[in-house]
């Protein structure tokens, strides 16, 4: 059976809920997903949510103690920042040790990138601000940018960040890759540009692409496991999952679990 059919089958047979609702009817096709041995958790845009963040990393950590899987794996698919109000709590929670049996994968998303560009460059600010930037500055004690509208009030917003921001944080934000890749998996913040092979995507439309992305139907080569669009629920096609569901807005943020059980979702709520 292809790639693409087995996905199809997996589509049809996404399960909500515990390790006990696995059907045995898609062993055999989620195994083919990712190395056998393997427990991976994917979990979709936070957005300064760390409230939702902290209770979702303790189900994990109580999920994953039911298996026997040497190799637990959790991938963080960026936007970590932003609209939220706890921008700066969720990056010190990522930067401290936590699920210590895991291998982390932490991926940058478009509003890390957008982070970075204001650390480096005041005149951002004006775009940054609308994004959710003031939210985060305001995480880390800064009030100034929401209401700034010349030059010298976003230089000086942006020097007043830079001076609260700690360099854990900014040394975290700089080194994250915009993929990864395990099994039959890619996992980007927004998607993949069809026709382009996978390893050749550019660093711009894995962090930002959206149109192009969701309306393909054919196969990208593996199945594209990403966040970026945010819907009331997971979204699930036969070359893609999607799980931003708007943390910030909806007060549910959505991790995805991959085994050779079978796959599901795990959510918190506010």
């Amino acid at each position: 059976m292809s790639t693409s059919a087995n996905l199809m089958k997996l589509a049809a047979r996404l399960i909500k809920g515990g390790r006990s609702n696995f059907s045995p009817a898609n062993r055999a096709s989620s195994r083919e997903l990712i190395p056998e041995g393997s427990l991976v958790y994917a979990i979709g845009d936070i957005h300064g949510r760390d409230d939702l963040l902290s209770r979702l990393l303790l189900r994990i950590e109580q999920d994953a103690a039911g298996y026997d899987d040497q190799n637990k794996i959790v991938v963080f698919l960026g936007d970590y920042v932003d609209r939220g109000l706890q921008s700066r709590q969720v990056l010190e929670r990522l930067t401290s040790p936590f699920l210590s049996t895991f291998h982390k994968v932490f991926l940058k998303g478009n509003h890390e990138e957008a982070m970075l560009q204001f650390l480096d460059d005041s005149g951002f600010g004006q775009t940054w601000k609308y994004y959710g930037g003031a939210e985060t500055l305001h995480s880390y004690g800064i009030n100034n940018l929401a209401t700034a509208t010349s030059r010298s009030e976003f230089e000086g917003a942006r020097v007043a960040f830079e001076n609260a921001v700690p360099q854990t944080h900014r040394e975290f934000l700089r080194q994250l890759p915009a993929s990864y890749t395990l099994g039959e998996c890619f996992f980007a913040h927004a998607g993949v540009r069809p026709g382009i092979p996978l390893d050749q995507q550019e660093t711009h439309d894995l962090l930002w692409i959206r149109g192009e992305f969701l309306d393909f139907e054919g196969s990208f080569g593996k199945l594209i496991v990403h966040g970026h669009t945010p819907g009331a629920a997971p979204v699930l096609r036969n070359n893609r999952i999607g799980i931003d569901t708007g943390a910030y807005m909806t007060n549910v943020l959505t991790a995805l679990v991959i085994h050779h059980d079978g796959i599901r979702i795990l959510q918190t709520r506010g």
